[in-house]
């Protein structure tokens, strides 16, 4: 069925719905989808938690009952809520759109095949970075671990765990060296010629399995987390990564304050750059410079998508293996508006 789609509540559709429209709310702000639906689950079972525009500031909450919204509604619109950031969520009804016709898959945004094509500075990919039989053993090897239930996907750390709540590592809890099934993996990136990882020692490591229909809500990996080179390794399934660039700076929320951004200038959140690209299964991504630290990436919650009018339906799981390093003391990088370390 793929992810439901919504638009604002008009005169005519009710007083009331079971889907929240919620503004200063989601990824662009630094509010994760799980930390947006662990708040709204204390007024009932929340249903999903969905993009609700290209924004990233947007979100659908959408409950199974229509009174748990009523709720909702009327404890946070227009209050602070301190497990959101001190943020003040500005709340309406939101109405549930018939769902797109059988057969009418619709992407938005060209899709690449290489990095080339994509030409966002400092995003490379490679195919084939890894052998089926080399997949096979990785997949074993994770599968033979315990999994993290999160709200939508299943996750494993290794190195230092990634606390979602807060966007961030604790440095002070190790959880030991990463594992060595993937020692081939780290020796394999640090002969890569012409890019600047040969002195940089991996010590973090996200497992990711994504079942159908399910993606990465949009982000940036905090710079105050991790260092400039991040690798991301595709297995068992595709999918299309969208990168986005927002070019206004008043539109950008201040990633060292709890300040609301005003209502205004999210509505004027319009001046995006959108590319995307399609990453096959054994392909290795690497996010640095530019791409790293000033570009959202995100991973549709799609269950089929069109890649040059072909049609690729996501398997039964996809997994990925993302490497980083920790970062010690504050990110110098060159793009402070997306930086949420003190200069």
């Amino acid at each position: 069925m793929g992810v439901p789609r919504f638009r604002p509540a008009k005169a005519g559709d009710g007083e009331s719905s079971p889907n929240l429209f919620v503004a200063n709310c989601g990824p662009a702000v630094g509010l994760s989808y799980e930390a947006i639906e662990s708040v709204f689950s204390s007024f009932g079972t929340v249903k999903g938690v969905y993009a609700a525009d290209e924004s990233g500031a947007r979100v659908i909450v959408s409950y199974f009952d229509e009174s748990c919204a009523q709720s909702a509604l009327k404890s946070l619109n227009g209050c602070p809520c301190p497990d959101l950031g001190g943020r003040s969520l500005y709340i309406r009804y939101s109405v549930l759109q018939p769902p797109t016709p059988r057969g009418q898959v619709n992407n938005s945004v060209p899709v690449s095949l290489s990095t080339l094509e994509l030409n966002i500075p400092g995003i490379y990919l490679w195919h084939d970075f890894i052998s089926g039989k080399e997949e096979e053993e990785l997949l074993a090897a994770v599968d033979s671990r315990p999994w993290k239930n999160l709200a939508k996907r299943r996750v494993q750390h290794y190195g230092y765990e990634f606390c979602y709540d807060t966007r961030n590592v604790n440095t002070e809890k190790c959880l030991g060296e990463l594992p060595s099934f993937v020692s081939s993996i780290l020796e394999r990136i640090s002969s890569f010629p012409d890019i600047e990882t040969r002195s940089l020692v991996f010590d973090q490591l996200t497992v990711n399995e994504y079942p159908p229909g399910v993606g990465l809500s949009p982000h940036i990996d905090t710079h105050s987390a991790f260092e400039g080179s991040i690798f991301s390794l595709s297995l068992a399934g595709p999918c299309i990564m969208e990168f986005r660039r927002y070019l206004e700076a008043a539109s950008l929320p201040n990633a060292t304050s709890s300040i609301d951004m005003k209502v205004e200038n999210l509505d004027n959140c319009t001046s995006i750059l959108r590319r995307a690209i399609y990453m096959p299964p054994h392909s290795m991504l690497l996010l640095s410079g530019e791409g790293r630290y000033a570009w959202h990436h995100y991973i549709p919650h799609h269950k089929i998508d069109t890649v040059n009018d072909s049609v690729i339906r996501r398997a039964s799981r996809r997994v990925s293996f993302t490497f980083r390093k920790v970062r010690v003391g504050p990110c110098q990088c060159e793009f402070p508006e997306y930086c949420d370390s003190k200069r």
